[in-house]
């Protein structure tokens, strides 16, 4: 099942980058399928199956035009967010989620009295590393099969002091909270991290973007105070340590182009499309 969910990530991760450069095409749903070697039912299913759309009306949130009205709306979704006193993420999907900073002393130790629990999972973008300790998830990222090994060598080097146990029936709680959330599950979720002040302020300002939603590298330096750390501000998000949760995903450029991600801007991409999917889905069903 894991090994079916990874393959049609990639399936699908194949037909968004083949859709979004042949949009104006307008390519039918057999040049599609044919595209990822599947026959255009299979692939109609497994699409539907994935965020609930069609691939045309998915990939209709990825054009420019879209976009950019989607960064204004997100700014005003904030503002009355703001006005109101409440949360911004108070939608079906969005994660109640807290950033704690680790203190200079337990990072230099690196974990010293640390428990962490470890897992690789299927996701909706293909394979994940998560790592949880009793005071929230430290870590979590996207992976491939076969860096495997070598990921778990970098993250025990980081927490070379902690006690590490593979324990995927204990991580495989927190995969399924984070994305296939139910009414159970909004307890707040911690998140541990180490960074700079500035660092989690970005990340901070990020977690705070809604679900299905986007802004930009301008944006966010307002909010956080520093108008003219633009640059500063993407250099921050490129070292989110908890991708996901900390949304450095839903932060784009002016243009209403997506921008890059160092996990590929195809999943970047797909990530953005498949909230504002589940968002209109959400909309329509109440």
């Amino acid at each position: 099942m894991v090994k079916d969910l990874t393959v049609n990530y990639y399936r699908i991760e194949k037909a968004v980058s083949y859709l979004t450069a042949n949009f104006k095409s307008q390519p039918d749903l057999d040049v599609i399928a044919e595209k990822v070697n599947l026959s255009p039912f299979h692939f109609q299913r497994m699409f539907l199956d994935w965020v609930g759309l069609t691939p045309k009306k998915f990939v209709q949130y990825l054009t420019l035009e879209h976009l950019k009205n989607q960064i204004q709306q997100t700014q005003n979704v904030i503002e009355a967010a703001g006005i109101a006193g409440l949360s911004s993420q108070s939608r079906v999907y969005d994660l109640f989620v807290n950033i704690e900073g680790v203190s200079p002393q337990q990072f230099k130790s690196a974990g010293m009295g640390l428990e962490i629990v470890y897992g690789y999972h299927a996701t909706p973008f293909g394979m994940c590393f998560i790592a949880v300790t009793e005071r929230g998830v430290c870590d979590f990222h996207f992976i491939d099969e076969d860096s495997k090994r070598d990921e778990y060598r970098l993250f025990s080097q980081k927490w070379h002091f902690a006690t590490l146990n593979h324990r995927p029936d204990l991580t495989q709680t927190y995969v399924q909270k984070i994305f296939k959330p139910g009414a159970a599950d909004k307890e707040k979720l911690n998140l541990l991290v180490q960074g700079t002040d500035f660092q989690i302020k970005v990340w901070q300002a990020l977690v705070n973007i809604p679900f299905g939603n986007v802004q930009t590298y301008k944006q966010v330096s307002d909010q956080i105070g520093y108008p003219n750390s633009i640059r500063s501000v993407a250099t921050a998000a490129g070292k989110n340590p908890i991708l996901y949760l900390i949304p450095c995903h839903r932060i784009i450029c002016n243009s209403g182009d997506v921008g890059n991600f160092s996990y590929g801007r195809v999943r970047k991409q797909a990530m953005i499309a498949w909230e504002m999917g589940k968002n209109e889905i959400s909309l329509q069903s109440k």
